[in-house]
This record gives structure tokens, sequence and C-alpha cells, in this order.
């Protein structure tokens, strides 16, 4: 008989990718739930009892570390957390497996072999009860929210997942943000309903710069910035036609160049 899983994630996005992915690393893995939640994880293992739960650390409700304590040793488990990395050392610490959004391949592909290990040995699980404990405590130690990671971008009536160390800019557009990044060396647009001031807090501000008040710049994307009058100037971008200004708020980060 094939191993199964659940797979419980509040993003379908994220969900259906690491289906996509289980199937490439594991054909003979059948994942025979997907949870929107801790609570629906809870009810669809207790129906179904998969042999291996992907549980995402920060959902709505129900966390996927309290529908760890309801699993228990009864399953593998498996956390998906976009937290950064000093919260990972959580689970480091803790033994317990884990995946970094957004799930790679190569992460999965070890992730995978330790599964089939512990499954071919009926490995039974550590105490979880004490595991869960010490890293509800390191997480709420390290609880500063992560770096963004992705976005969900609209492009025409089609939605995409973008990396955001894919994005050039982000810049206002009325009611949305619009999202210019590229693919495979291709420039493409899109928009997003979260407001610049709200994604300004969550990108890594090492990478990104406020260079207007309707305008952010990956400053890897930059190719070179032309000053101009009354104390202004525009950024040019690599591989673009777009032209960025740059408020007298902002001059200060291109001094040198």
């Amino acid at each position: 008989m094939n191993p199964t899983a659940l797979i419980a994630d509040d993003e379908p996005l994220l969900r259906h990718a690491l289906v996509r992915l289980l199937a490439q690393a594991w054909p003979e893995l059948d994942v025979i739930a997907q949870a929107r939640n801790g609570r629906e994880a809870v009810e669809y293992f207790e129906a179904k009892r998969p042999d291996i739960c992907f549980l995402d650390v920060r959902m709505p409700g129900m966390s996927g570390v309290e529908a760890a304590r309801f699993i228990g040793n009864r399953a593998q488990l498996v956390f998906v957390t976009a937290y950064d990395q000093y919260a990972v050392q959580a689970f480091e610490q803790g033994a317990l497996d884990y995946l970094v959004k957004p799930v790679e391949s190569v992460r999965l592909t070890a992730t995978v072999a330790r599964l089939k290990e512990r499954l071919r040995l009926a490995e039974p699980g550590h105490d979880m009860a004490a595991l869960l404990d010490q890293l509800e405590a390191r997480l709420r130690k390290g609880s500063a929210p992560a770096n963004l990671h992705w976005v969900r971008v609209s492009v025409g009536r089609s939605l995409r997942l973008v990396a955001v160390s894919e994005i050039d800019y982000l810049r206002s557009e009325a009611k949305y943000t619009l999202v210019a990044w590229r693919s495979g060396g291709e420039a493409r647009e899109g928009l997003i309903r979260t407001p610049l001031k709200e994604l300004a807090s969550q990108i890594d501000p090492t990478q990104f710069a406020r260079v207007h008040r309707s305008a952010i710049v990956n400053l890897r994307s930059v190719d070179h910035v032309t000053h101009g009058e009354n104390e202004t100037a525009s950024i040019y971008l690599k591989g673009r036609t777009d032209v960025l200004p740059v408020s007298r708020s902002y001059l200060h980060l291109f001094r040198q160049m």
C-alpha cells in the first residue's frame, strides 16, 4: 500500500505547489487530503489517518503547531514555515522536520528521503509534547515577522506566484500596487491589492528602498541614476525601459551614484 499524506496550508497556491513538488519527488505518495487550516487538518486526520502531515505553522484559527498537538505521534509531521532563520533554528534544535517557503525541490528531496526511512523502520516519533513546547517557546522569542518571500500577482485573468527576489520595483496604481518583475529574463507586470505602504514593511530593507512616496525599487535592479534639477533624480533599471523618479526625501540614498 502506498504511503499517504495530508497537506494543511491556508494559501491555495502554496498547497497546490507542494502537491506538484511531492508528485515529482515521491510519485508513490498519495496526497489524500488538503486542509485550509489547523481545525480542518485535525478533522481530515481523524477521518483518513494519513501516514504523513505537512502542516503550515501559521494558519488562521488553529495553527499548525496546535494541530500537531492533536495528531501527536500518530503520523510523521513536517512543518512548513515562512519564518526567518532565527525561528528555523527552533525546528532544528527540536529535531522536527521542516520546509521553508517557498519550498525548493532539493530541500524537499532530502525531507522525502528521511520520511521514507522512518516509515520503513516504523520509527516512533519523539516526545512530541515536549518538542512542541520547545518549538512554541522559541517561536515566541523570535516572533518578529519574517520578510515577505513571494506575492500573488494578478496578470489578466490569471494569478501568478512571484518571488520577491525577482521583483524590479513596486509602484502605487490607484487602489492597487503594480508589481514589475522578470521571469526567464523577460520583463513582466501585474497587480496586487496590498497597499505599497503595507508592502514596504514586509520586504527586505537591505534589498529594497523607497525612492518616492509611490515607488519602491530593488537596489539590485538599478542600472544607473541620473540627477536632475531641484534635488531630484531618475532611476534607470537593468533590462527595462521604465524610469522611476526619486523624490527629494529619498535622494540621499543615491548621493554617490
